[in-house]
């Protein structure tokens, strides 16, 4: 009898209800029974470099962007962009409650404030900018019921996949009332359930050719008509937002064996000071509808997490690995400020200190 044979029947419909790809899983659970997942193979192989000074582009000030804006609005007044805010994962870090639903600024949540930013742009150049959500097992009933208590105009709506936790061993890990213990595969998933759930086809017939996809925790990821005309003009089908670091970590543009990709911080060998990149990945990308129609084999991490105590092994991938297979542009935009891309909120801690520099951001037109 197979350990998935023996899993509780409200755990077997969620994972059938979201798509469990149990060949999949059985696949890769062999490859950690095996050791050919591990957290040695995560690292990249290959000679890791900082990326060149003109591999990063930078976006013009503010007054010496009028060819990039006038391009960016052009395309928005056609009606050719959307949104995808990702609004998935395990709602783990404010207590268990859905990050997208807490409230922010004046009674307004996240969700609220990143559809209402998409919504005034859209009513100041009398365009359509539709928005979609990818939402997880986790949170995909409660954000479906804020929008309706709310009474907020429904986005396309569409979820990830799900999967099992393992023990470092690859047996099943089994939480402490003894059921498996379920979770959200990592944002990678966007490139497969946004072609699956048919969201791509849906806005294609609405026009789009080009989608901004962001973070539902980062309301500085906005429609920038600078930013995107940077995008289409830059004449690759990704850009990938970057700020310079301020003590932070994560995935960043480094050149491996000579070639420029986005690494995520556990594919660095652990000998690479990643200190000598000054930018890392905000997690906010412009991508052109025709790339997202293809397959890409993402690689799989793994990654270790503490699960009633003790660890757990989750295989995740992540969609910015895009840049392995596909052009793409490095876009170094502002961190803060009137024009700030990145206010960075992980934990109610970070929303205390963020709410006035958000309130102020908040405060200011993209359209300006």
């Amino acid at each position: 009898m197979s350990q998935l044979d023996e899993i509780d029947g409200e755990s077997r419909a969620t994972l059938r209800r979201f798509g469990f790809d149990e060949a999949e899983f059985l696949a890769l659970q062999a490859d950690v029974a095996g050791g050919v997942l591990s957290a040695a193979t995560n690292v990249v192989r290959g000679e890791v470099e900082p990326p060149l000074p003109n591999d990063i582009v930078k976006l013009p000030e503010r007054g010496e962007d009028e060819r990039e804006r006038a391009a960016g609005l052009a395309a928005l007044r056609r009606g050719e962009v959307a949104t995808v805010v990702l609004t998935g994962g395990m709602a783990t870090r404010f207590g268990g409650v859905v990050k997208g639903t807490v409230e922010v600024l004046d009674g307004r949540s996240f969700l609220e404030l990143k559809l209402a930013q998409t919504a005034e742009i859209a009513a100041g150049l009398e365009t359509e900018i539709p928005t979609a959500l990818m939402t997880s097992f986790a949170t995909d009933a409660t954000v479906r019921s804020f929008l309706a208590a709310r009474e907020l105009p429904e986005p396309l709506i569409f979820a990830q996949s799900i999967s099992l936790r393992l023990e470092p061993d690859g047996s099943l890990f089994r939480e402490d009332d003894g059921r498996v213990s379920l979770y959200s595969p990592g944002h990678g998933d966007f490139l497969e359930a946004f072609v699956r759930s048919g969201t791509l086809e849906r806005l294609r017939s609405r026009g789009v050719r080009t989608v901004m996809v962001s973070n539902v925790d980062n309301l500085g990821a906005r429609i920038d008509p600078a930013v995107l005309g940077m995008h289409l003009l830059g004449g690759r089908p990704v850009t990938t937002e970057v700020v310079r670091k301020a003590g932070d970590l994560g995935g960043a543009p480094a050149r491996v064996d000579g070639r420029l990709l986005l690494l995520e911080g556990p594919r660095f060998p652990p000998d690479f000071d990643e200190s000598r990149i000054p930018v890392f990945n905000v997690n906010t990308l412009t991508i052109e509808l025709d790339v997202l129609e293809r397959v890409y084999d993402l690689t799989w991490l793994y990654v270790e997490k503490t699960v009633d105590g003790r660890i757990a092994v989750q295989l995740e991938h992540l969609y910015h690995e895009l840049s392995a297979f596909v052009p793409t542009t490095y876009l170094e935009v502002p961190r803060s400020g009137p024009r700030g891309r990145f206010v960075p909120i992980k934990t109610p801690d970070d929303l205390a200190a963020a709410r006035e520099p958000l309130r102020e951001l908040l405060g200011t037109s993209t359209l300006e």
